[in-house]
């Protein structure tokens, strides 16, 4: 056994070398088992290549030379396209010295003669480049294999080159171990014999058996999908998706997943739909309620294009400007609060919900302010005109949306000019009046037009007295 030591240290020195079947993602393999060297290839007197080499090849009892250890081991290196490359150390010893040669004095029935050289040291390295045929016969178990190399054998005191063509074949257990069977004709550079017949450099088969142990592949995230192959070399995964992980479980890998931690449908990136809308619920301000993709998957039970979360109506339809409830008509006169200027009293569509001033109103008016007495040639009230402009401000607060044009007016005495100015400042004394009192200044506008518009004659006192006046008109919008 110690003659092992020297194989092994000899399998060491090549270790970054290959001869058995491996591939791309476990570049490297190591075998070692069992050798047995077969010598019946020497040549006989006028013996036939056939029978020479082929007559019984596995008459393992009378034509093996097997040393009951761990006598070989080899390193291996994967070289891409089913071809790789490495070196083999052996050992035996030889105690079978055999050869065909039927014509020969003391051969047996087989026509071998088998002698015993002396426990012969058999020590051998070879290099050997090998095919595998795994890949196209498209097995993960089956790899039949052909070889082909050179090597150098210590048979003995000699030493001699041969070349190495051969097969074999593994059985692979796993991705990583497989039981190798293999066979070399090792055909030496001119079989020879010493004067004594002594075996000198024979040409011989070697056989092999043992176990196979690929390694070498990068795994970094140890998910049992080598780096090469991993899409997710960083972060453990499956098979399945070329090592990227599915945290979640819903065939959807992480990386596409919009959902990774929770199981989802493909449909929606791996996102859940709880309510079954057809809206992720991380899109879904109403995951729990079946709703509308519009209302990003909220309901609208009455159909007015408002969440029923946020309509203050949900079951009767109304405008988003009112919360989704239908707009109210307090007074009831037909025009919508929102739209109506006078929303609790009750007016005409005509003029916007508000109480329209009659004819008898506007007449009532103007028996008022007909009776608006002034200082002479002034715009100052005289004192009995008071309650009447009470009472003229009281009628235009009952209509609040309404506008006025207050008039004045003059009668023919004096100069154009000065009725003219006077007429303007009787009525803007007027309006001024009621704006003090309540009633808003965009509703009314004052203009005189002096003695322009008698109402009656000028030629008498009575007929002046009526034309100077003050008018109430209403301004129609």
């Amino acid at each position: 056994m110690k003659h092992l030591n020297k194989i092994l240290v000899a399998a060491m020195m090549v270790m970054g070398l290959s001869s058995h079947a491996q591939d791309s993602n476990n570049p490297w393999a190591v075998s070692f088992g069992v050798n047995a060297v077969d010598t019946r290839t020497s040549a006989g007197n006028d013996t036939g290549f056939f029978e020479q080499h082929f007559s019984q090849p596995f008459a393992v009892k009378d034509n093996w030379n097997v040393l009951p250890s761990v006598s070989y081991i080899s390193v291996s290196k994967y070289l891409g396209d089913n071809f790789s490359f490495g070196v083999q150390g052996s050992v035996n010893k030889i105690d079978k010295y055999v050869k065909f040669d039927p014509t020969a004095v003391g051969s047996d029935s087989r026509g071998m003669v088998v002698s015993n050289p002396g426990d012969l040291m058999y020590y051998g390295i070879d290099a050997t480049v090998k095919y595998s045929f795994m890949n196209l016969i498209n097995s993960k178990v089956i790899d039949p294999s052909v070889h082909v190399g050179g090597g150098y054998t210590f048979f003995g005191d000699s030493s001699y080159g041969t070349v190495n063509p051969g097969a074999g074949l593994t059985f692979w257990f796993s991705d990583n171990i497989g039981f190798s069977l293999e066979s070399s004709y090792k055909k030496s550079f001119g079989d020879r014999e010493d004067a004594s017949g002594t075996p000198d450099a024979p040409s011989h088969f070697q056989h092999t058996a043992g176990l196979t142990f690929k390694f070498g592949g990068k795994d970094t995230d140890g998910d049992g999908v080598y780096d090469k192959d991993d899409a997710c070399p960083e972060v453990a995964g499956l098979k399945e998706f070329n090592g990227c992980p599915d945290s979640d479980g819903d065939g959807i890998i992480d990386g596409n997943d919009a959902c990774p931690d929770v199981f989802g449908l493909a449909a929606l990136n791996g996102c859940p739909d709880t309510d079954g809308d057809g809206i992720a619920d991380k899109d879904d301000a109403c995951p729990d309620v079946f709703g509308l993709a519009a209302l990003k998957g909220c309901p609208d039970a009455d159909g007015d294009g408002i969440a029923d979360k946020d309509d203050k109506c949900p079951t009767v339809a109304g405008p988003k400007e009112n919360a989704g409830c239908p707009w109210p008509d307090t007074d009831g006169d037909g025009v919508l609060d929102k739209d109506d200027k006078c929303p609790e009293v009750k007016g005409t569509v005509a003029n916007k919900g508000c109480p329209e001033v009659s004819e008898a109103v506007m007449m009532k008016l103007n028996e008022y302010s007909r009776t608006i007495l002034f200082d002479s040639g002034k715009a100052s009230f005289k004192k009995q005109t008071y309650p009447t402009l009470v009472s003229i401000t009281e009628i235009l607060k009952e209509y609040p949306y309404s506008r006025f044009l207050v008039e004045g007016h003059t009668d023919s005495d004096g100069s154009n000019e000065m009725n003219q100015t006077l007429s303007e400042n009787r009525a803007a004394a007027v309006k001024n009046y009621l704006i003090e009192n309540g009633i808003k200044a965009d509703r009314l506008n004052s203009t005189g037009f002096g003695e322009t518009k008698p109402m009656d004659t000028n030629k008498t006192a009575a007929g002046k007295a009526h034309n100077r006046r003050v008018e109430i008109s209403l301004i129609k919008e």
